[in-house]
């Protein structure tokens, strides 16, 4: 758990929207959302995790906080986002496979957010490249007012914890607010 007094960073995430004027099979286009647009003047809870279609990250990670999503907005929370450094494609059908209801998908495909926010590590053992280190952070009007980083990132770990990221950390700090 880490108390932090620093603001996200300033990128231009490339999502996919639908958009029913377009019709046909695939009513989707291409759609640039600011950090701005994601964070100012809205209280955000934002969770990072290594990869659509993982075990723990499908399993446990975004299932728990679709779950709670309600629970979280009775705290005050406007949105909640689940980031992966993943294209909008994987995380669309990501989102669809496991009938995700509440939270909003985070594509950051080329890691711009996470690199500049210093939770870009190498999964190369995993055959996975470049992902994002498992985190979660509450956010008000783009401050980071917690944040919670799993364990051994400085060391490069090679494992995938699961430790203090999950939705019911977050609800715990947000009681205590």
């Amino acid at each position: 758990m880490t108390a932090v007094s620093a603001t996200v960073p300033n990128v231009t995430f490339k999502t996919r929207v639908r958009d029913e004027s377009i019709g046909g099979d695939n009513p989707f286009r291409w759609q640039d959302v600011t950090s701005d647009e994601i964070f100012k003047g809205k209280k955000v809870v934002l969770f990072s995790l290594p990869g659509a279609f993982t075990p723990t990250c499908s399993s446990t990670h975004l299932p728990g906080y679709d779950e709670k999503y309600q629970q979280l907005i009775d705290k005050g929370v406007d949105e909640v986002y689940c980031l992966s450094v993943n294209d909008a494609f994987s995380m669309f059908q990501w989102a669809q496979r496991l009938d995700v209801k509440n939270v909003k998908m985070l594509p950051d495909g080329n890691g711009d957010f996470t690199r500049l926010m210093g939770m870009l590590v190498k999964k190369e053992n995993l055959g996975f490249g470049e992902r994002s280190w498992r985190y979660s952070m509450y956010v008000e009007n783009g401050e980071i007012k917690q944040l919670f980083a799993e364990p051994g990132m400085m060391d490069n770990c090679p494992e995938d914890p699961f430790t203090c990221s999950d939705v019911g950390t977050m609800l715990g700090y947000l009681e205590q607010q």
